[in-house]
């Protein structure tokens, strides 16, 4: 099964893992977080992703998501990036994270577009027609 990591600013992470864990009615396994602040050196928490990555890896692979594009969540999660191995993606949101949960049984290539259409997919305007059935 591939695992997820999330790399992001503070709590965020841990967060969106939480509520994915409601969303799909079960605890997450292989899964994990880091949180990044201001006060962290990144070499450091780039020795702590490593160790994340490590410990939640079955052989599978691993899909590490961050939240913004270019901050030091990302960078940190370039330098884990491993072909076929390790892929990253940012712009983390829940509806890429409950993507990607659901389809850790598929090939990591696999998880990772699924991620990417969860993350495009769940930006939808919203009017005031009933989403589901009437009001």
């Amino acid at each position: 099964m591939i695992a997820v990591l999330l790399i992001t600013h503070g709590r965020y992470g841990e967060d969106l893992l939480a509520s994915a864990s409601h969303v799909l009615g079960h605890p997450l396994a292989q899964t994990g977080h880091l949180a990044v602040s201001i006060k962290d050196e990144p070499d450091t928490m780039l020795d702590e992703a490593r160790a994340l990555v490590h410990s939640i890896d079955d052989g599978s692979g691993v899909l590490v998501m961050t939240d913004m594009y270019g901050a030091t969540p990302c960078n940190i999660a370039t330098q884990l990036i491993a072909d076929g191995n390790v892929e990253a993606v940012s712009g983390v949101s829940l509806p890429m994270l409950v993507r990607s949960l659901a389809y850790r049984d598929a090939p990591l290539a696999a998880v990772r577009d699924k991620a990417i259409a969860g993350g495009t997919e769940g930006v939808i305007f919203i009017n005031n027609d009933p989403c589901y059935g009437k009001r």
